[in-house]
């Protein structure tokens, strides 16, 4: 994808029991804390503003500490540090028998440190001294912020934008008494609270490691085992790479309960079906994961194929060249390649050495330049399939379309797309939030599922500069992927959401099209009259009230 839309974020958790669940493997003795930065690098395709852990230590005086910095995981770790000395000197002071990991991007809140996950909340009883990080979003953010803020006569403080800290107060609230709770009744609170998706690793200063799935499955969770290890992360490829094996997919609504003598799985919220998002398989994943036992590589594969099967132009293997995108659109466009019998070719090289910048302006064509280079002596003269996988916003693609044509010498770009046109925002964590800044909804009048018409695809071709444009449609989508529409969550292809903020935030967002205002739709719906919160749409988590705990009080 060009105009890269991101996913927030990536989770991972280690934790070495008293022994191993199977009676197999080698022992593993020490700290588990230099595991969890690799574990982190390999989710780094879904974040890369800040990362950060926290560790579990019976011994230590600072039973649970948190290191968190903003940058990329291998510069907050001083993994690439000519001194390994720095790497070394934050496992030594982070050690412990268990760690979470977290690595961000910004779809809701602020980019700075303190943004940055896990968030710890301090406490003198162990069991209320806990730190947290998630992979999503809370859809009902506004109405949540609301009825915090009404509690207690407004003696309620939020110190972020973010529901990072919503989820925190909630969580603390859950925690309440002087009885150590039942994880099943605190994550119940969160999915009878909570309207969005999350898959959260908690841990606690009484040596508690929680992971939970939001009762949809929108975001992934898999967790295996090595020997006398437990380990959780967002993808597979994560676990795998450490050499953890017999690798499960957690179920939606369920959680496990992990302690140094073993671990329990049990269901904290009915699950009244499967919205897992398209997306991680045609952009957000690593194409070496699997994903509810579905090879990546393998779906976008046939996502490619699939484009191959409705190609309405003629092709020539002399004359035609399909070029991918770098880097998700390789595996489709391949395939796409082979099926069709027309070479692949890389004709757009990306510079994997430009990163993230705060002095290049704000010429987005000098931008696109820089991050990418077209090679004419491979694309000048071809009639070029130029394969990507996703199109949101576009204004990246139409200044590639000409570097093909105007620096590479193309005959012809034909844009070949692995997804259905994006339609409608997202507000389970993925940061396209209005109809506005999506490109596709102002040549179509409508989501449909079927084929697009004719003259919005031949007037969004000519808007690119692209000779023509095909976009799979939703039905080719889900039979290339197996999966039926009551599995997945395709809100930003159809206009229809798994829960009834999602459908409502399309709503007002709909409305806010012809005139954007600042913001995310789910940071600013949910005020009615005079501040007060919404009354939310029927069904949608209602207030709950929260006693007198904050994430600071000590309570």
């Amino acid at each position: 994808m060009l105009d890269s839309v991101h996913d927030e974020c990536g989770i991972a958790a280690v934790y070495r029991l008293d022994e191993s669940p199977d009676s197999g493997g080698e022992p593993y003795e020490g700290s588990v804390t230099k595991l969890v930065p690799d574990m982190l690098i390999d989710l780094q395709n879904r974040g890369q503003l800040a990362a950060g852990l926290t560790r579990y230590d019976e011994n230590a005086a600072q039973l649970i500490d948190t290191y968190k910095q903003v940058g990329s995981v291998t510069d907050v770790f001083h993994l690439t540090h000519p001194d390994p000395g720095k790497f070394r000197a934050i496992v030594d002071e982070y050690s412990g028998r268990a760690a979470i990991g977290h690595t961000r991007y910004a779809t809701c809140g602020k980019e700075g440190r303190e943004y940055a996950q896990p968030f710890e909340r301090h406490h003198g009883r162990k069991w209320k001294w806990f730190a947290f990080c998630f992979n999503g979003n809370i859809a009902n953010y506004a109405e949540v912020r609301n009825q915090l803020l009404k509690q207690d006569k407004g003696d309620y403080h939020l110190a972020h934008d973010t529901d990072t800290e919503l989820f925190m107060h909630h969580l603390s609230y859950a925690n309440k008494g002087d009885e150590k709770p039942d994880f099943v009744e605190v994550f119940k609170h969160i999915a009878d609270t909570v309207d969005g998706a999350y898959s959260l690793a908690f841990l606690n200063a009484d040596g508690d490691l929680i992971l939970a799935r939001d009762p949809l499955g929108v975001r992934p969770l898999v967790y295996g085992f090595r020997g006398n290890l437990f380990g959780a992360a967002s993808e597979s490829l994560a676990l795998a790479n450490k050499g953890f094996d017999n690798l499960r997919d957690l179920e939606p609504g369920h959680l496990i309960h992990v302690r140094p003598d073993g671990y329990e799985i049990k269901q904290f919220a009915p699950s009244p079906r499967k919205a897992h998002c398209f997306f991680e398989w045609v952009y957000f994943a690593n194409v070496a994961s699997e994903l509810n036992g579905k090879s990546v590589y393998l779906a976008r594969n046939r996502l490619g194929e699939a484009l191959a099967d409705v190609e309405p132009l003629e092709v020539d293997s002399e004359e035609c060249i399909a070029v991918p995108v770098p880097d998700t659109a390789k595996a489709a466009c391949d395939a796409m390649a082979h099926r069709l019998g027309i070479p692949t070719k890389e004709g757009l090289i990306r510079n994997r050495y430009v990163g993230r910048t705060f002095i290049e302006g704000k010429n987005r064509k000098a931008r696109v330049e820089r991050k990418y280079t077209v090679l004419p002596e491979v694309v000048r003269g071809k009639k070029v399939f130029l394969v990507e996988d996703s199109i949101v916003r576009s204004t990246t693609l139409r200044v590639i379309v000409k570097m093909l044509k105007q620096y590479g010498g193309a005959s012809e770009v034909h844009v070949r797309v692995a997804c259905p046109p994006i339609m409608a925002p997202c507000s389970y964590g993925i940061d396209m939030s209005t109809v506005s800044e999506l490109i596709a909804p102002q040549f179509f009048d409508e989501p449909v599922k079927g084929e697009l018409a004719a003259d919005g695809l031949a007037a969004l071709a000519g808007d690119l500069g692209a000779d023509s444009l095909r976009y799979l449609t939703v039905e080719e989508l889900n039979g290339a992927l197996g999966l039926s529409e009551c599995e997945l969550c395709e809100g930003c292809l159809t206009g229809e959401y798994p829960t009834s903020w999602g459908q409502k935030l399309y709503k007002e967002a709909l409305l806010s099209r012809d005139c954007p205002t600042e913001g995310r739709t789910y940071e600013r719906l949910g005020l009615g009259e005079e501040g007060e919160a919404g009354a939310g749409p029927e069904g949608s988590a209602q207030e709950v009230p929260l006693g007198a705990s904050s994430p600071e009080d000590g309570s």
